[in-house]
């Protein structure tokens, strides 16, 4: 099994600086990358973090089949089990098909596509690109009207004879610049709304109406307090320091 490409590094943007491949790295490279969740962790990366760390067994990744845990069995170094049928069972790829005539344009579906394969807009038709989709089924459960169904289309081809690792590296390409994406919009939006209730702060008598000195002032203080928990969660979490080398 090759390793994955020198600019990757997981739960980044693409082009992030190489660094030595770990353990959860290559398991992540063997997996099918379909970001279904049916491992029972919320990504791929996630379930060969844990994997890596002695946390869950291999053979809990329906998409990946019989070859796909003897995959990770050899990275490993850990025997080959049966696929756990807790976890649902291999069969043919399958892809997500919209019934047009019952969309109603809510747009759940696309929220919930973990590699931005369904385009479309509020209150109008969506429509599944089908050479992006991973057959993830989790557009399924977020449609209010049922108007979602999984469509086979490999036949007697299962697991890794369903799915090439051409298709995987790009759904997980899809799915590393989707998260950033979201990641990006949410600070842009803890930003603005920063800079928003920092305007009023400004001004807080004129902003909120209030004239009591006493509840002028709480209120000043709720809202400072509001910014600085804002502003902590806005902080990317601290890295330990390395202890120094003794003498």
């Amino acid at each position: 099994m090759n390793p994955p490409p020198h600019t990757y590094t997981p739960g980044s943007a693409a082009g992030a600086t190489a660094r030595p491949y770990t353990l959860a790295d290559l398991l992540d490279a063997a997996l099918p990358q379909t970001q279904c969740t049916r491992c029972g962790y919320p990504d791929c990366r996630a379930y060969a973090e844990a994997m890596a760390e002695g946390q869950a067994d291999i053979n809990r990744c329906p998409p990946g089949g019989t070859e796909g845990i003897e995959r990770l069995a050899k990275i490993s170094g850990r025997p080959v089990l049966p696929l756990d049928p807790h976890h649902g069972h291999e069969g043919p790829r399958q892809l997500a098909v919209i019934d047009e005539a019952w969309c109603i344009g809510c747009t759940l579906c696309i929220k919930a596509c973990p590699v931005d394969c369904i385009v479309g807009a509020s209150k109008l038709m969506h429509t599944i690109i089908n050479a992006q989709c991973t057959g993830c089924e989790l557009c399924v459960p977020a449609c209010p009207v049922d108007c979602i169904s999984m469509k086979p289309v490999t036949g007697s081809l299962t697991g890794w004879q369903a799915w090439s690792p051409a298709q995987a590296e790009e759904a997980r390409e899809r799915y590393v610049f989707r998260t950033a994406r979201l990641q990006r919009d949410k600070r842009e939006n803890d930003e603005r709304l920063a800079a928003k209730a920092q305007a009023k702060l400004a001004d807080l008598a004129a902003a909120s109406g209030i004239t009591d000195p006493d509840a002028l002032a709480a209120k000043r203080a709720v809202v400072e307090a509001a910014l600085k928990r804002a502003a902590a969660q806005r902080q990317p979490p601290a890295t330990p320091e390395e202890p120094a080398d003794e003498a």
